[in-house]
């Protein structure tokens, strides 16, 4: 029990052993640096026979590298990775989506750590906590992920490491080294910078990682709207500049190491202090996102196999209000446009201060203030035990706990005069057992089953509106009075599932296959948020549509049947190769949502309006999604020129609601990259041409906006030195105007508040999508010393 409630206790029990070998160690040869230069590597190496592992995409730190220079957003890093989009966001927090599904139907681990997004908008995802500068590697199951790296998710898996410590060779004295970068983007006036350094002996590591970046919002590459309205007065927005898009952030990590033979105790420290990022496709704004996270892990390789152990707490505080180019103030006093101060009517001013004093509070409301804290802690303990030299077996358990409140502090007028409770002491913990034995009977056949076991324990505590007057607006009494009269605890059992297998017919061809049962339980907004009052459901939206959702205290888990094949052709050397994987998943109790029906508590109601934002509920029912990736290379000539190349990607989806026969949300049409690709010398450039067909099967319970097809050209180039590395290109040369398939609805600027603003305002409406950057030029620069 002591354990449960302190893991990184837990984790320091089992470094202990570890560090008492450390001591040993000191005294005994050390190993050949040739062989086990970094700990990492031995035991990921000891984790798979023969090197050899269930299809993945990894990109590693050469590949990632020319990447920074043209993005702050890690999740932009996968843009390339079959089968992988991306929901647009903030700046610097996009969504990864793998074969249709996003967001928490991923597993994404960050450095071994299960981070959650603490926001009712999923503002704070995963991996914007990471600065690009600081991956060393990502890795995708986009096909069947085995049972030890997935759970409680019906997608792929997604495993971001930061840089792995670095230690001294034996005999050569004191490790320094470090790197420093910066870059700046032309399209929003982008710029930041980055610093490494590590100081380490044979046995002891020391290491610093920091990012900062920032940006002012971008511009599209025509005039996408008819409006220029902001609703805050003397503010405007140009027709080509799309609001709420600029961000400024700054992340930091501190990590330290001690190694002895082979074993190895690590201990990273992480803050991010994250200022401001706006949203184009949301109500709200972030204006402040702060985290802290302390994570210990300890790697042992032993006669018999690998060891791995890990522990982490984060605590997370994250504020949501209406940035620059969206109204602030509201209330019948607030004026022409909102502005407040001594404008306003009936000579009433509202106060710029701190929000308006009584009596005008019933009148004015000073913004919309969210708050949500939350923390996170877990630990992990996983064992490959070789049995021979061809079986492989992997056990291991995993603890959660995370707990979450999230409250919307009284501004003024209808958001008065308490505190609402969107969530009260949210509680959702996970335990899990797994394990998955690995084969491989000879040169030609490896295969992996495994078994995963997860209790899922959720609740939450009683609510309140801004007011608890029998008659306050939005039906806030009722529905609090409906929702704490009803029980909130929720267990979930979950089972996951996974085969796997792959067959070697020679040096040049490859095909793997597996089918996989993957479960995931329902997060806190999707069971605990309680009002259909349309201001308070707007703000409860994770998808970027511009409507309002309701939880449902009735959400059955989601479980996914899976079926996926990889036919790999190549020449032995992989000079060129050939990928292709078709798949197809049903998802039983797939959480979509239905519209709040005319009669019930929602306000107003909406159960046919095909052209206006609306209020939905939560609601499982059932989906089925299939799709195609291709991808390949191939050498084109070698000369006096340089290399020269192709490089193709194709990816392919379908997704329908089995019960309605309506589209899924958020289905990436077909889309198509080549790139022609250069070396020579310390040069490295490319010329890519993407491709996206228009987006026609859309999400009509959501009225989702159909988007045109594009193509875009890209230039990109670097020259390498020995210390030095410069990057420069431009995106979107011939500033094409374009609808991003997957960024959501437009709601960037204007009178957010409301559902759907009167025309009359002259502000943003339904029925524009998010545009994406128009032309773009970077140069980034980074050294090493």
């Amino acid at each position: 029990m002591f354990f449960a409630k302190n893991p990184i206790a837990l984790a320091v029990a089992f470094a202990l052993p570890a560090v008492w070998q450390t001591a040993i160690a000191q005294s005994n040869p050390a190993p050949d640096p040739a062989q086990t230069p970094v700990m990492t590597e031995v035991l990921i190496k000891s984790s798979k026979i023969n090197n050899v592992e269930p299809n993945s995409t990894r990109l590693d730190a050469a590949s990632l590298v020319p990447m920074r220079a043209y993005t702050s957003d890690t999740a932009t890093l996968l843009r390339d990775v079959p089968g992988v989009s991306l929901y647009g966001a903030g700046g610097v927090s996009s969504l990864p989506v793998i074969h249709g599904l996003a967001d928490d139907r991923i597993r994404i681990k960050v450095d071994g750590m299960d981070l959650i997004a603490s926001c009712p908008n999923h503002m704070n995802s995963p991996l914007s906590y990471l600065d690009p500068s600081s991956i060393e590697s990502l890795k995708v199951y986009s096909g069947i992920s085995p049972v030890s790296v997935g759970g409680d998710s019906i997608a792929g898996t997604i495993i971001a490491k930061t840089r792995a410590p670095e230690f001294a060779v034996p005999g050569e004295g004191t490790l320094a080294k470090g790197e420093a970068g910066a870059f700046y983007r032309s399209n929003g006036n982008a710029k930041g910078g980055n610093l490494s350094a590590t100081l380490a002996s044979e046995s002891l590591s020391l290491t610093y990682t920091g990012a900062t970046a920032q940006s002012d919002n971008y511009t599209a590459g025509s005039n996408f709207k008819n409006y220029t309205a902001t609703g805050n007065a003397g503010q405007t927005l140009p027709r080509d500049e799309v609001g709420s898009t600029a961000y400024e952030t700054r992340n930091h990590t501190l990590g330290l190491a001690l190694k002895g033979g082979n074993h190895l105790v690590e201990a990273k420290f992480g803050y991010q202090d994250l200022p401001f990022q706006n949203y184009p496709n949301q109500r709200m704004d972030m204006t402040e996102n702060i985290q802290n996270r302390l994570n210990l892990r300890y790697l042992g390789q032993f006669d018999w196999g690998a060891l791995e152990a890990s522990a982490y707490h984060e605590k997370v505080n994250h504020k949501m209000d209406f940035g620059d180019d969206k109204r602030f103030w509201y209330g019948a006093k607030s004026g022409p446009g909102g502005v407040g101060g001594t404008t306003s009517v009936n000579g009433f001013p509202c106060s710029p201060l701190n929000g308006p004093p009584a009596p005008m509070a019933q009148y004015c409301a000073a913004g919309m203030p969210m708050e949500t804290e939350s923390k996170n802690s877990g630990f992990t303990i996983k064992a490959d035990i070789a049995l021979n030299k061809q079986d492989l077996l992997r056990v291991g358990s995993e603890f959660q706990r995370y707990h979450l409140d999230d409250w919307w502090p009284a501004s003024g007028s209808g958001m008065w005069p308490g505190t609402f409770q969107n969530i009260n002491d949210g509680q959702r913990d996970r335990t899990a057992l797994f394990g998955e034995w690995e084969s491989r009977p000879n040169e030609q056949w490896m295969t992996s089953l495994g078994a995963r076991f997860e209790r899922v324990n959720m609740d939450a505590g009683d609510v309140r509106g801004y007011s608890t007057a029998p008659g306050a607006m939005g039906n806030q009494y009722a529905d609090a009075n409906a929702f704490n009269a009803r029980n909130h605890e929720r267990t979930d059992n979950n089972w996951d599932l996974a085969a796997l297998a792959r067959y070697t017919a020679d040096a040049t061809r490859d095909v793997e296959f597996g089918f996989a049962r993957k479960v995931r339980s329902p997060n806190l907004y999707e069971r605990y948020t309680w009002s259909t009052w349309s201001m308070a459901a707007v703000m409860n939206n994770f998808v970027g549509d511009g409507n309002g959702y309701i939880g449902n205290l009735d959400l059955q888990p989601e479980i996914a049947h899976t079926v996926s094949a990889t036919f790999d052709l190549h020449s032995a050397s992989r000079d060129w190769e050939f990928k292709a994987t078709p798949y197809y998943s049903q998802v039983t109790d797939y959480i979509d949502a239905v519209r709040c029906p005319a009669g019930s508590a929602c306000t107003p109601p909406n159960p046919t309006t095909s052209n206006q934002f609306v209020v939905l509920q939560y609601a499982n029912q059932s989906a089925r999604l299939y799709g195609l990736d291709l991808s390949g290379k191939i050498p084109l000539a070698k000369n006096g020129f340089g290399e020269w190349g192709l490089n193709g990607l194709l990816n392919y989806t379908n997704g329908k609601n089995r019960d309605t026969g309506d589209d899924i949300y958020n289905i990436m049409p077909l889309n198509a990259k080549l790139t022609l690709t250069h070396n020579h010398g310390g040069w490295d450039s490319g010329l890519e041409l993407v491709m996206v067909k228009e987006k026609n099967n859309v999400s009509d319970v959501r009225n989702e906006v159909k988007t045109s097809g594009y193509s875009l050209v890209n230039l990109r180039s670097s020259y390498s030195w020995k210390q030095v590395r410069l990057d420069f290109g431009v995106d979107n040369l011939f500033d094409r105007g374009y609808a991003l398939p997957l960024g959501g609805a437009y709601t960037g600027q204007g009178r957010t508040m409301s559902l759907n603003p009167p025309a009359t305002d002259g502000m943003f409406g339904w029925g524009t999508a998010v545009p994406g950057m128009g032309r773009s030029l970077y140069t980034g620069l980074n050294i090493k010393f």
